[in-house]
């Protein structure tokens, strides 16, 4: 499911209609995510005693349901319990809320502040539903042994677990590999229930799965789209067995990653109601690739693009720019900023005096471009879309009110290095669900070109910064893996380039903290995984 956090009628009304399907169906059970009466995460909003008192009338409304005879139905809600609030699981059965679970295992890391807002509830026993001792889990709780061990011991015949998992690259296989952990060690078949879709910053890409005692998979559903699937059980030997399914094909790594991002922007920017995107398209790469983005994600006629030439522009932008609005059918216009340039300079002549020129004056052509852009999202009505990639902001080679300016970018957490792998690969391939074009979404030598920001003459971004390919390597190894220089230095990279990345990454923290929001695709995004004082004097690392 692709449950709205907070949308408390949106999300009942749309799991009363998945049961109606799974009535149809043959049904016995129908399984939703966590969280999905409230939607995941609901961070402060469980602190207002309206909102879960909502949550808990939508789940004992649901459970009157119940009584028709059809499925039963788990569901998950905040619940209060005396003075404790629980992020939990309701099993609902025959007009009435049959068992209750509370999460015991808080996640406290990364993204997850679940102990900040929820108390955690006691070690689970089993569920009888229906003449079947269910294992009943939340997230959290199989990621460790210990309540899975005590559900096996306890008479579970099934173990399953209702989830809200952001997408991480690569983080499905750890999954499947937890999974079967838990089934060798409790020699138990294991369901894998997931949440989909885009809530802030983070994606939830589904692909719920079922593992038999054998450890074989059973079933694997897709990515990123809603779906029901029906199972079917047998007890072979005493033991329940899932019948197995046709196994889908694994997606290719940059289709995972692109997809995270078409879903990330889709729903926020149709959760939160907005028209549409706008976003200025400079004939460069990231600026490419977001549009293209946009373009899947929403529908052409979703995404406005705005050329702002300056005296710098080359006429190759211009061409490419034009270039990727045609392929992708979006609508284009183009204003120019020389005119405001002159104004801009004429007015703080008398205050800057004979001071030469430097990165001010690059500076306020950003920001020119900004306050362009965001005049035209004020009169449309269109979000701006921002569209820095993650080696910027890391090293803090982005301008604060200019190139910076907008609602949401999809590249916050996407390295210069994968931003080509995935316009190639977006070149290649329509990935499932998009509303863009078939084909090439860009030419050519947007991907093959030197990036250039151009502010000035002959400008390209290797004049400011190491080579991407070298520039990425130290950024992950400083930021995904906390190391340290010497250790950096170790694994090839030259020490002076590498204090300087370091040095670049700390500094650029504030700006860092006045970034929109943007779609999680590594292990530690910033904002919500990777979150460090502004004012810092620690400088131990350097030697």
């Amino acid at each position: 499911m692709d449950c709205t956090v907070g949308a408390v009628d949106k999300n009942l009304a749309a799991i009363r209609a998945a049961r109606a399907k799974a009535a149809a169906m043959g049904a016995d059970l129908l399984v939703t995510p966590e969280m999905s009466i409230s939607g995941y995460q609901p961070e402060d909003l469980v602190r207002k005693p309206a909102f879960v008192a909502a949550c808990e009338a939508a789940v004992e409304a649901l459970a009157a349901d119940t009584a028709d005879g059809g499925p039963g139905v788990i569901v998950g809600t905040p619940w209060r319990h005396g003075e404790a609030l629980h992020n939990a699981a309701f099993v609902l059965d025959g007009g009435k809320i049959i068992a209750k679970r509370a999460k015991h295992e808080l996640p406290n890391y990364g993204v997850f502040d679940d102990k900040r807002v929820f108390d955690a509830g006691p070690a689970p026993g089993p569920v009888v539903f229906r003449g079947v001792r269910l294992g009943l889990m939340i997230c959290e709780d199989w990621w460790f042994p210990d309540v899975s061990e005590t559900l096996a011991e306890s008479g579970a015949e099934l173990l399953l677990s209702i989830n809200a998992s952001p997408f991480e690259d690569g983080k499905q296989a750890r999954r499947v590999t937890l999974a079967v952990e838990r089934v060798v060690e409790t020699k138990l078949p294991y369901i894998f229930a997931a949440l989909t879709g885009g809530q802030d910053e983070i994606v939830y890409d589904g692909a719920s799965f079922v593992l038999n005692a054998d450890r074989t998979l059973a079933l694997q559903m897709p990515y990123f789209d809603e779906a029901l699937t029906l199972t079917e059980w047998q007890r072979v030997d005493g033991r329940l067995v899932c019948t197995p399914h046709a196994l889908p094909a694994e997606p290719a790594q940059m289709e995972l990653i692109y997809r995270s991002m078409m879903t990330g922007l889709r729903d926020y920017v149709t959760k939160n109601g907005f028209p549409g995107v706008i976003l200025g398209l400079s004939g460069g790469i990231d600026s490419a690739i977001s549009a293209a983005v946009a373009a899947d994600a929403l529908g052409p006629d979703k995404v406005r693009a705005v050329m702002l030439p300056s005296p710098y522009t080359s006429q190759h932008s211009l061409e490419d720019a034009a270039l990727c609005a045609e392929y992708l059918g979006i609508h284009y216009d183009i204003v120019p900023i020389s005119g405001a340039m002159t104004a801009f300079s004429e007015a703080l002549a008398p205050a800057f005096g004979n001071r030469a020129a430097d990165t001010t004056e690059e500076n306020i052509q950003s920001r020119t471009r900004g306050l362009i852009l965001m005049a035209m999202s004020n009169k449309f009505g269109h979000m701006l879309l921002t569209t820095g990639n993650k080696s910027e902001m890391s090293v803090g080679y982005a301008t604060l009110y200019g190139d910076m300016c907008g609602g949401y970018s999809v590249l916050k957490d996407v390295y210069k290095t994968t931003v080509f792998a995935l316009c190639r690969w977006r070149n290649a391939h329509k990935p499932a669900g998009a509303l863009g074009p078939d084909g090439l979404v860009m030419p050519e030598r947007v991907i093959t070109k030197p990036p250039s920001a151009e502010l000035k003459d002959n400008q390209t971004d290797q004049d400011s910064l190491p080579p991407y390919d070298i520039l990425d390597g130290i950024l992950l190894r400083l930021i995904e893996g906390e190391a340290s220089i010497d250790a950096v230095v170790a694994e090839g990279f030259d020490r002076a380039t590498a204090v300087r990345v370091w040095k670049m990454l700390d500094r650029a923290e504030y700006k860092r903290r006045q970034a929109p929001p943007g779609v999680k695709i590594t292990p530690r995004a910033f904002g919500r995984d990777r979150r460090y004082p502004m004012t810092n004097g620690f400088t131990n690392l350097v030697k």
